[in-house]
C-alpha cells in the first residue's frame, strides 16, 4: 500500500469512527485529522472536503455492507430461503450504530436524497435483482421486469430501515419491520 493511500485509509478509518459515534455535524475536520495522525493539508489532498470524507466513509460502509450480506447468503441455494435471509441480514445490519448514523441517519441529509440513492442502488442493486431473479428463473416468484421490482423491494427495504434507525429502540423496530416486510416478498410467489 502506497503512503497516500495508508493516508486516504487512515482518513476514512478515523472518519467512520467519529461519524458513527456524533454524526457529520458533530465532527469538524481538526479532530479528524488528529485521529487519523495527518495533517490538515493531507485531508485535502485526499478529499474536496468534509463532505467529500463523508461520501467516501459512507460509500465505504455501504460495500462492506453488501459483502456482509453477500456472506451471510452464500452457499444458499434455495432461492425463497435466499431471499428471506438477505432481508434478515439487511434488517440485522441496520440496528448496528454505525450504519444507523452514517447510512440512514446523516447520508440522505448530507449527501442529498439523490446521491445518497444511486449509492444505495450501486451497491445494493445488483444483490436484490439477483435475488429476484433467481427467485423467478427458478419458478419461485411469478415472472416480471426484474430492474423495476427490484427499485420498489429496495424502497421498502428503505423505509424499513428507517424505521429502524429512527426508532426508540432499533432492535424491536427491526423485529416489527420483518414479517411485512417479507410478506410483501410472499406476495410475489408463484
Amino acid at each position: 500500500m502506497s503512503r497516500g493511500d495508508a493516508t486516504r485509509d487512515a482518513l476514512v478509518r478515523a472518519g467512520r469512527e467519529l461519524f458513527s459515534v456524533r454524526g457529520f455535524a458533530g465532527v469538524g475536520t481538526e479532530e479528524l485529522v488528529a485521529r487519523a495522525g495527518v495533517t490538515r493539508g493531507a485531508l485535502y489532498h485526499h478529499f474536496a472536503d468534509k463532505r467529500d470524507l463523508f461520501r467516501a466513509v459512507h460509500e465505504e460502509l455501504e460495500q462492506g455492507l453488501v459483502a456482509d450480506i453477500g456472506a451471510r447468503i452464500g452457499g444458499i441455494d434455495d432461492p425463497w430461503e435466499l431471499m428471506v435471509t438477505g432481508v434478515a441480514a439487511f434488517l440485522d445490519a441496520c440496528t448496528e450504530p454505525a450504519v444507523m448514523r452514517i447510512a440512514l441517519l446523516d447520508a440522505p441529509a448530507v449527501l442529498g436524497w439523490a446521491q445518497w440513492r444511486e449509492i444505495d442502488a450501486r451497491h445494493g442493486l445488483g444483490l436484490v435483482s439477483f435475488g429476484l431473479q433467481n427467485a423467478m428463473d427458478r419458478g419461485v416468484l411469478t415472472p416480471q421486469p426484474v430492474r423495476p421490482l427490484a427499485h420498489l423491494l429496495m424502497g421498502a427495504m428503505a423505509e424499513a430501515a428507517m424505521v429502524i434507525a429512527n426508532g426508540t429502540d432499533p432492535a424491536a423496530a427491526r423485529d416489527e419491520v420483518e414479517r411485512p416486510l417479507l410478506a410483501l416478498l410472499e406476495g410475489l410467489r408463484q
